[in-house]
C-alpha cells in the first residue's frame, strides 16, 4: 500500500482553532489566534502522522441540492465569530504556503469535496486519514479509510483519536454504512435537519439492528418497538428519506488532487514577517 494521505475538513479545524487559543493578536490588534492554532495543528499532524500528502477542503457557501430538499438546512448557523473571517483568508495563504493542496467549490460542502477526494484516493490504493469531528463522514469509512477526531474543545487532554469501522460500531452502534440511516432517522442538530421526534440514538441503532436498514424500517413501521413510534414512523417516512438524501455524501465532485509541493520558505517568510509571528518563522526554518 502507497503512503498515508490527510484529508482535512477546513471549516471544522478553522473553527477547533479559532476556539483552542484566545487573545492572540498582532501590534496593531488584529487578530492571530487561530492563525497560531492552525498552524499548530498541521504541525502536530505532520510530527505524529508522517504524510505524503495534506489536502485541505473549504467551505464557499451554497449547498444548492441539500437547500432543495430542505430550505431551512443549516439555517440555524449564525455568523462566525468576530475575527474569523479576517483570519481564515491568511489560514489558506499560510495552508498553501506550507504546500498543502486547497480545495473549494461554489455548491459544494467541503464534506463532498472529502467524498470524492477520498473515491479518487482509494483506487491509488492509499491509507487515508479524514480529519474532521464532523460525524457524517463517518460513513466514508472502510478498512482503507479512517477518520481523525481532533481533540474536544471541553476536553483536550483526550488528544487526537481513530475513529475504523470497529469504532464506529462502539461510538454509534452502527456501521459505517448505517450511518446515513441513523443519521436520517435522529436527525442532525447542527446542520437543522430534524429527526423522528422523541427518538434517539439507542433506539435508532436498536431499529437499524433488527431491520437491517431505513427502508425496511418503513416497511415495517407496525413491527416497532416501543409501538407509540408505530403510526409516526409511517407518518414521516418521506420526510426520513429526505433526510438520508440530505446526509449522503456526494462522492462524484469533478476534483483534481493537487501534487504536493515543498513549503514555500520565501511565502513562509512573507506571512510570518507580516503577522508578527517571528517565533513560528524560527520553527519553520528548523522544520524545512
Amino acid at each position: 500500500m502507497m503512503g498515508k494521505i490527510l484529508l482535512c475538513d477546513g471549516h471544522n479545524l478553522a473553527f477547533r482553532a479559532f476556539y483552542g487559543i484566545r487573545e492572540l493578536n498582532r501590534s496593531d490588534g488584529f487578530p492571530t489566534n487561530m492563525i497560531h492554532g492552525w498552524l499548530r495543528t498541521f504541525w502536530k499532524l505532520e510530527d505524529d502522522f508522517k504524510p505524503e500528502e495534506t489536502h485541505v477542503f473549504f467551505d464557499v457557501g451554497g449547498a444548492k441540492r441539500r437547500e432543495e430538499l430542505l430550505p431551512s438546512y443549516k439555517e440555524n448557523r449564525g455568523l462566525p465569530p468576530e475575527g474569523f473571517s479576517e483570519q481564515l483568508e491568511w489560514v489558506k495563504k499560510l495552508t498553501i504556503a506550507l504546500g498543502y493542496g486547497v480545495y473549494q467549490e461554489s455548491g459544494f460542502e467541503a464534506d463532498d469535496l472529502i467524498a470524492s477526494a477520498v473515491e479518487m484516493s482509494k483506487k491509488n490504493d492509499r491509507q487515508i486519514l479524514i480529519v474532521s469531528a464532523d460525524k457524517d463522514l463517518a460513513q466514508l469509512i472502510d478498512p482503507n479509510v479512517e477518520q481523525l477526531l481532533p481533540p474536544p474543545t471541553a476536553n483536550p487532554r483526550l488528544g487526537w483519536r481513530i475513529l475504523n469501522e470497529k469504532g464506529v460500531f462502539e461510538k454509534f452502534g452502527v456501521m459505517p454504512n448505517g450511518i446515513l440511516d441513523y443519521l436520517a432517522i435522529i436527525g442532525d442538530q447542527s446542520d437543522n435537519i430534524p429527526g423522528l421526534p422523541g427518538v434517539g440514538p439507542k433506539t435508532a441503532s436498536k431499529w437499524l439492528a433488527e431491520f437491517e436498514d431505513l427502508e425496511n424500517i418503513i416497511l415495517n413501521a407496525g413491527r416497532i418497538k416501543p409501538k407509540r413510534f408505530c403510526s409516526l414512523v409511517y407518518e414521516k417516512r418521506e420526510d426520513l428519506r429526505r433526510n438520508q438524501e440530505l446526509v449522503r455524501l456526494d462522492s462524484d465532485v469533478n476534483l483534481t488532487l493537487s501534487k504536493m509541493t515543498r513549503p514555500n520558505l520565501v511565502d513562509l517568510k512573507e506571512i510570518f514577517d507580516e503577522l508578527e509571528m517571528k517565533q513560528s518563522w524560527i520553527e519553520a526554518q528548523k522544520r524545512y
